[in-house]
């Protein structure tokens, strides 16, 4: 991972809400808030991961940077560049700057057409000419990508989960795109193969100088391929933080409750260690709880989270934090007053 330097993508209060209609009329009578007011930006050469359970909105999140989806309000900034509400027209050329890894490498590949029409397709949509030939580019690319070149005119069915996604891989990276935006790109591989293809990602990024987005919901993944990581909760942002912060001190109580279920293999670290299990069921994006949308399931909440939404405010340390009693934080570094809403 390169060191991060300028923002590549910037998010203000990004929201995407899906109409709920009724009757014949497809009257509104309501709507799915899968987004609800994110902020974040990307920095040039890192990777963000963005974290949480099914359901959060962190796969809608990164159709809506790619602008696969309309954002219903807020901002979209792109080298500075506003693409919120960008034509169809005006994104074309910015689909060489952007692209997506899919979670599906069975679903995602075409199975009528070869690896080499799959992976040479951005070159004949952007009408983009190589040096040599679109063939030779397209089998230089599935050599980086850890597969054989004489593979061009194979079909998808011929490879097993771990090569299809190698081949999406490569897709993405055709027309050599500055921000990736990876979801979910493991979740559908086995164990074995997950590791092959996280390091995979890292070459690239190394070599490639890329942007990385990570949406997963494997900590443990995220753990290793991240700078810095977004924890989201029903469709906010509850914490921000640089990859050690997070795991070594995590301050939001749901970032904790995540963190105590991922598996450790080594028999004393898990020694002392607490499983937090969550009571009741994600509430409803369609009617979200008020205030903190997280305290219908908190041990830690009180009446103010019941009334006030907390900001992610940034601490004295860096740390972005939703919360009015955030764990493992210092009291110098809480802000304001609260501070004093610090347990001792």
């Amino acid at each position: 991972m390169s060191e991060p330097s300028e923002s590549l993508l910037s998010v203000q209060g990004l929201e995407k809400h899906f109409p709920i209609t009724k009757g014949l009329i497809k009257r509104q009578v309501g709507a799915v808030k899968a987004v609800d007011g994110l902020d974040f930006e990307v920095r040039k050469g890192e990777t963000l991961g963005l974290v949480g359970e099914s359901g959060c909105g962190k796969t809608t999140t990164g159709r809506l940077i790619t602008r696969l989806l309309e954002p219903t309000g807020g901002k979209i900034l792109f080298e500075g560049r506003d693409i919120t509400h960008m034509s169809q027209g005006g994104l074309r050329p910015l689909r060489r700057d952007m692209q997506m890894i899919f979670q599906d490498p069975y679903s995602s590949l075409n199975p009528r057409h070869t690896v080499g029409a799959i992976v040479g397709a951005p070159y004949r949509i952007q009408g983009v000419k190589t040096e040599h030939g679109t063939k030779k580019a397209v089998q230089d690319i599935l050599e980086l990508v850890g597969l054989n070149p004489e593979h061009y005119n194979r079909y998808p069915h011929e490879f097993s989960g771990g090569q299809r996604q190698r081949i999406g891989i490569a897709r993405t990276l055709a027309l050599r795109p500055k921000l990736i935006i990876a979801d979910e790109p493991v979740s559908a591989l086995d164990v074995s193969i997950q590791a092959q293809v996280v390091n995979l990602l890292e070459d690239l990024q190394n070599e490639l100088d890329l942007t990385y987005v990570v949406i997963a919901h494997d900590l443990s993944v995220v753990r290793h391929i991240s700078d810095r990581v977004a924890v989201m909760y029903l469709g906010k942002i509850v914490e921000i933080a640089d990859r050690k912060g997070l795991y070594e001190a995590p301050m939001h109580p749901y970032t904790n409750a995540l963190l105590s279920a991922v598996p450790v293999p080594d028999v004393k670290g898990r020694t002392g260690r607490e499983r937090i299990r969550l009571q009741g069921d994600v509430p409803s994006p369609i009617n979200p709880p008020p205030a903190c949308r997280f305290h219908t399931r908190c041990w830690k909440a009180q009446e103010v989270c019941k009334t006030v939404e907390p900001p992610l405010a940034e601490l004295a340390t860096g740390h972005r934090v939703a919360c009015h009693f955030p764990e493992n934080a210092p009291k110098d570094a809480v802000p304001g007053d609260a501070a004093t809403q610090v347990p001792a």
